[in-house]
C-alpha cells in the first residue's frame, strides 16, 4: 500500500539506511524509514494499539537496533538467543499477542543467524525458533529470504 517514488539507500561506513521521497525531507535510520512507512501504508496496528503495546515495540525496536545490529561476537549471539527465547517462553509475538513491527524487523534481523544454527541449538532456543519459523511463515514478511528449515518431530528417539 505504499506510493512510488521513494528511493532506498545507505550511507556511511555502517551502511545507515536512507529514504529520499519525492516530497520531504530524507529519513535516516531503520526505525524511523520503518515506521514511517508503515504509516505511509496506513497500516499503524503494527506500531501497537494500546500504549503498553506500543512502547513494548518501541522497546524490541531498539533492542533490534543497539543490540541485534551491534552485536558481532558469538557471546553476543548468544546472548540476543538466551534474552528472546526467555521473553518469548509465555509469548506468540514479542508484544505479547499481537503481530508487529518489531516482529518483522527482527525476523530480518535474526535470519543470517538462524540460518546457521545447527538442529541442537535450534532446540536449545526452542522459544525463539518457534517463533521464527512462525514469522517466516507470516504472509508477506519472508521476501527474497530464504526459507531456514525446522524439525518439527524429532527423527531418533531413545526407543529400540
Amino acid at each position: 500500500g505504499l506510493p512510488g517514488g521513494n528511493k532506498y539507500g545507505v550511507q556511511g561506513e555502517r551502511k545507515v539506511p536512507v529514504l529520499q521521497s519525492n516530497n520531504g525531507p530524507g529519513l535516516t535510520g531503520l526505525m524511523t524509514i520503518a515506521a514511517h512507512l508503515v504509516r505511509q501504508a496506513r497500516k499503524e496496528q503494527l506500531l501497537g494499539s494500546s500504549a503498553e503495546e506500543k512502547a513494548v515495540v518501541q522497546q524490541w525496536l531498539e533492542y533490534r537496533v543497539t543490540r541485534v545490529n551491534g552485536g558481532s561476537s558469538k557471546e553476543d549471539t548468544r546472548t540476543i538467543l538466551k534474552d528472546l527465547n526467555m521473553h518469548l517462553e509465555d509469548k506468540v509475538y514479542l508484544a505479547g499477542n499481537i503481530f508487529t513491527l518489531a516482529d518483522i524487523l527482527m525476523y530480518y534481523g535474526l535470519h543470517h543467524i538462524m540460518v546457521d544454527l545447527t538442529v541442537q541449538e535450534k532446540e536449545k532456543y526452542l522459544n525463539v525458533s518457534r517463533w521464527f519459523n512462525h514469522i517466516q511463515h507470516y504472509p508477506g514478511v519472508r521476501q527474497h529470504l530464504s526459507n531456514v528449515v525446522f524439525i518439527k518431530n524429532r527423527l531418533y528417539t531413545n526407543a529400540h
